[in-house]
């Protein structure tokens, strides 16, 4: 349950109100819109305001510009209009779940949140905002709104978009953001811009048409990017994941991506089932992998120029004829395996294998063969070699440095 009821709701507030402009309560439950009438002799609601499931079709709390805690409604299925023309603050969460006829939120002057999570408001298409401009934490999920221009973000904590089928727009003015953005299962043709975000903890990105970041210049943790639906994706200015890892699975329309300035990667590289990408040459700088590297696909090129450094294991096969791109990649071989040891962990790479698109994971190979004809595992003796198996998923791909040494 989210609250317990401790004070008389009303009673509490008429006879501080009557005192001072701050109305001091642990948790107010709003059982009538009479009930919300009382809160306009109160500048600032110090505690908790909850709305209850029989709060009517149209509630107003119009009148305080603060509340402290949270503003809460859960499972009402009454409740059609909410609103305040005066809030300005709320300290604790905007938490809206199940709320499945509210059609129409009004908060014109409401500015500051430290959380908003909204939640199955299936009806949703009518939003006002301050516009929302700081926040710490935000989710958006299962709603009918086709627009989130009522949130203007420089910087966030947690973002998560999911589940709004009428989605197909969202610009953002974000610059950074210190936890996870997580878009995903929006509208079909959902555009994602994002033309300042500089800096990024950790994304995960799926069913989208386009998604741009073109000042991205480090991704702190690991950016994933699933299932979706554009034809190229570009990262001009990234140089750097500090922790994490880069991963590109099932995007089938995907035909080209650009990382001109990717010098290295703290975890691992998976590139898998991406269908309609056929060249695996956009890494110009990348020097250094700590974790492993894991393509599979229709290639017919592979090139890592300015590879130095990979931890790992190195994984690669295609269904394509890429024997001229295993015997260059080989050079980068452990020394077991006749190579120069720039890749610590084992190498495996082969062609013309037509599962190739069917292994998507993080796990690598461990037959160690340097194959490039026929894709039977028969490879050349003299590059082929036993090997540890490294079944590292796509997220602990990094650990796969420290088995790396002991091969």
């Amino acid at each position: 349950m989210f609250v317990k009821y401790l004070l008389p709701a009303f009673v509490a507030i008429s006879s501080v109100a009557a005192q001072s402009a701050t109305c001091t309560v642990s948790t107010t439950t709003i059982k009538s819109q009479a009930e919300a009438t009382k809160l306009a002799s109160c500048k600032t609601v110090k505690g908790t305001v909850v709305l209850g499931s029989e709060s009517g079709a149209t509630v107003d709390i119009s009148g305080p510009k603060e509340i402290t805690g949270d503003l809460i409604v859960e499972n009402n299925g009454m409740l059609q209009s909410f609103q305040s023309s005066s809030l300005e603050t709320i300290g604790g969460k905007f938490g809206l779940n199940n709320v499945t006829l509210l059609g129409s939120l009004q908060f014109p002057k409401l500015t500051s949140a430290n959380a908003v999570e909204w939640v199955s408001l299936t009806r949703l298409d009518n939003l006002a905002l301050g516009p929302l401009s700081k926040a710490d934490d935000i989710r958006i999920s299962d709603t009918f709104l086709e627009s989130l221009d009522a949130f203007a973000l420089t910087s966030v904590g947690k973002f998560k978009i999911d589940n709004n089928g009428r989605l197909t727009k969202y610009s953002s003015q974000l610059t950074s953001l210190s936890g996870e953005l997580i878009i995903q299962a929006n509208g079909l043709d959902l555009e994602v811009d994002m033309p300042k975000l500089a800096w990024i903890a950790n994304m995960a990105i799926a069913n989208v048409t386009k998604f741009t970041v073109p000042a991205l210049k480090v991704v702190n943790g690991s950016a994933r990017f699933d299932s979706n639906l554009f034809e190229t994706f570009s990262a001009p200015n990234l140089t750097n994941t500090e922790t994490g890892d880069i991963s590109f699975v099932g995007n089938g329309f995907l035909k080209n991506m650009t990382f001109p300035r990717l010098t290295e990667i703290a975890g691992g590289l998976l590139i898998a089932n991406n269908t309609g990408l056929d060249r695996v040459t956009f890494f110009p700088k990348l020097s250094k992998v700590s974790g492993a590297v894991k393509l599979r696909g229709n290639f017919s090129a592979v090139e890592f120029p300015a590879l130095e450094n990979v931890k790992g294991a190195f994984d690669v096969s295609s269904t394509g004829d890429i024997k001229a791109s295993c015997e260059k990649l080989s050079e980068f071989a452990p020394k077991n395996q006749n190579g120069n040891g720039k890749i610590q962990g084992v190498f495996t790479c082969t062609a013309n294998n037509d599962k190739a698109n069917e292994d998507t994971d993080g796990s690598t190979s461990d037959s160690g063969q340097v194959d490039g004809t026929d894709g039977s595992g028969k490879g050349d003796d003299k590059n082929s070699a036993a090997g540890v198996v490294l079944n590292a998923a796509l997220f602990g791909l990094v650990a796969v440095a420290g088995l790396a040494s002991a091969l």
